[in-house]
């Protein structure tokens, strides 16, 4: 029975040729390689790619589920592309079996030959989401990198620029891509510098507290209320208080006479409310004699009504008055207590003395400036001389006597970037001897390079120094002379270079100044070599260089 619908298409495979299903499934369009070479049978009559979900025809011929589909579409009558025989789709059932078969194919994974695993062909997305080959996207929120499985630990915890990563300020875990940002601008321990450029490193969360210490800080002059206006770096605040001690002092002597004026003043206007006060007495006291005179004329009289009416009228006029001089009083009492001027002539009284003890202190202070100068330059030349005896010192403690020298060169980046700008060309390595009474030698390097070397090599070389025995000594150095780099591992992959003294050469002849012409390898070692992160010959900023001197057929003194 055929079926005019594509919708119904689905339900026209139900007669199978087993009951049993597979779950296995591969993707239709990948392009596989087989171990063995694919059989015919097992490849589609019509697009000729290797059966999915196979169905046979009534002809005997196997299609793709979606192949038949597709024919069916086509053609109203679909034909079989093989025979052209009518496909029934009554007759077309799924074929179990040859499923079954294809799933169990043998194929190469897709990344052969790195990955040589040999899977059915039914697990192979499955061997894919676990080959350690496939590339795969980071798991880190906003990397779109894609990396191999098997890289991906790797990149998940040394390359991925979304990877957190603790900040080593303030111990904060932040992304990698971020932490240039959240160090500048939200690190409380990062170090900056002052905002006054006062030349100290301070954490970002101290600004403000250094601020009210830095000595680069403007800050007002301590007689601003007496007038001085300038503004003086905090540093020098002292120095500005002694040279403009003078102006300092009538500029408080000029607002004590302001002050002095304003009491005048104030005296002046208290007088006058006493007088007023006095008025106001004797207003008083007039009315008070009226009273007594309205008393005696209206005492029996019998227009007693009257008089006691003006009597009333008086006693109200006489009680404002009594509180209008009560207050009066009691404002000219404030006025006397706020006018108190006593502590303030008395400070005025100091301040002149202190400016007259001052004086003498300033022609003092002349005396004792001279006499520190002096003290000044004998402690310098104490501390030089305490310097030069402290660098003595350690040069002895340091000294070796065998021939030997291991030289620790500490904060290579700074010392190689001062060579890059010409700052400080080389660097020289403590003396050391062949003996207590040998030859006296030393070490130079170019850590930019010299010579042939510049710009791309480290350049070292071997010093021949002036020293106390010479003249016992035999001339001209002929001693073999190992230069070294030596590999902080453990492995001992040491860079080793090694020469003969040239009895020719003025560099190995009796020095004649402090020390000759040094002698060595321009092109050591290449920058690429020893800053390679692989290679372990700088560690913590720091690398050892290694001379030695064979002492062989060399006679002590």
């Amino acid at each position: 029975m055929a079926c005019d619908e594509p919708a119904a298409l689905s339900g026209l495979f139900t007669r199978q040729n087993s009951t049993s299903t597979n779950s296995l499934d591969f993707e239709p369009d990948a392009d596989y390689k087989f171990v063995e070479s694919l059989e015919e049978r097992y490849k589609c009559a019509y697009c000729h790619l290797v059966l999915r979900n196979p169905h046979q025809t009534g002809c005997g011929h196997r299609f793709c589920q979606q192949c038949i589909v597709s024919l069916r579409e086509l053609n109203a009558v679909p034909t079989c592309p093989v025979d052209k025989e009518t496909i029934k789709m009554h007759e077309v059932f799924k074929d179990n079996c040859c499923k079954r078969e294809v799933l169990n194919l043998h194929v190469f994974c897709k990344n052969f030959p790195d990955c040589n695993s040999k899977v059915i062909l039914g697990r192979y997305q499955e061997h894919l989401q676990q080959c350690l080959f496939e590339s795969t996207q980071c798991t880190n929120d906003g990397c779109q990198d894609q990396i191999l499985r098997k890289d991906l630990k790797e990149h998940l915890r040394q390359h991925c620029q979304f990877r957190e990563e603790m900040c080593q300020y303030c111990n904060t875990y932040v992304l990698l891509i971020n932490i240039k940002n959240h160090e500048k601008n939200y690190c409380p321990d990062y170090p900056v510098p002052c905002l006054q450029n006062c030349s100290q490193i301070i954490l970002k969360k101290e600004i403000e507290k250094h601020q009210a210490v830095c000595p680069e800080a403007e800050v007002d002059c301590p007689y601003k209320q007496y007038g001085c206006h300038v503004k003086v770096k905090r540093g020098k605040l002292a120095e500005h208080e002694n040279s403009a001690l003078r102006e300092h002092m009538l500029q408080i002597l000029d607002k004590n006479s302001r002050l002095e004026e304003q009491i005048s003043d104030l005296y002046k206007s208290l007088e006058c409310k006493e007088i007023k006060i006095q008025q106001l007495a004797d207003a008083i006291k007039k009315c008070e004699k009226e009273f007594r005179q309205y008393t005696q004329l209206f005492g029996n009289n019998s227009n007693l009504m009257v008089s006691t009416q003006a009597l009333a009228s008086h006693l109200d006029k006489s009680a404002r008055l009594e509180s209008q001089v009560k207050q009066l009083v009691q404002m000219a009492n404030q006025q006397q207590s706020k006018l108190d001027l006593r502590p303030l002539f008395d400070t005025i009284e100091n301040v002149k003395q202190k400016i007259a003890l001052m004086e003498t202190y300033d022609q003092r202070l002349v005396v004792l400036e001279d006499q520190s100068s002096k003290h000044d330059l004998q402690i310098n030349i104490h501390k030089a001389q305490l310097n030069k005896n402290e660098e003595r010192f350690k040069l002895l403690e340091g000294t070796c006597y065998n021939g030997k020298l291991i030289w620790k060169i500490t904060d290579y980046k700074m010392k190689k970037k001062e060579a890059v700008e010409g700052r400080v060309l080389s660097i020289a390595s403590q003396p050391f001897y062949t003996s207590r009474c040998g030859y006296r030698l030393c070490a130079r390097a170019y850590l930019n390079g010299d010579g042939s070397g510049k710009g791309t090599h480290i350049s070292f070389y071997f010093v021949v120094m002036r020293g106390e025995f010479d003249s016992l000594l035999l001339w001209p150095f002929k001693q073999k002379v190992t230069l070294m780099l030596l590999d902080q591992s453990g492995k001992k992959n040491h860079i080793v270079e090694v020469f003969r003294a040239d009895p020719n050469s003025s560099s190995f002849k009796r020095p004649d100044g402090e020390m000759n012409i040094a002698s060595g390898c321009p092109r050591f070692v290449p920058h690429a070599v020893l800053e390679n992160t692989k290679n372990t010959y700088i560690r913590d900023d720091t690398l050892f260089l290694k001379v030695v001197v064979d002492l062989t057929d060399l006679e002590e003194l």
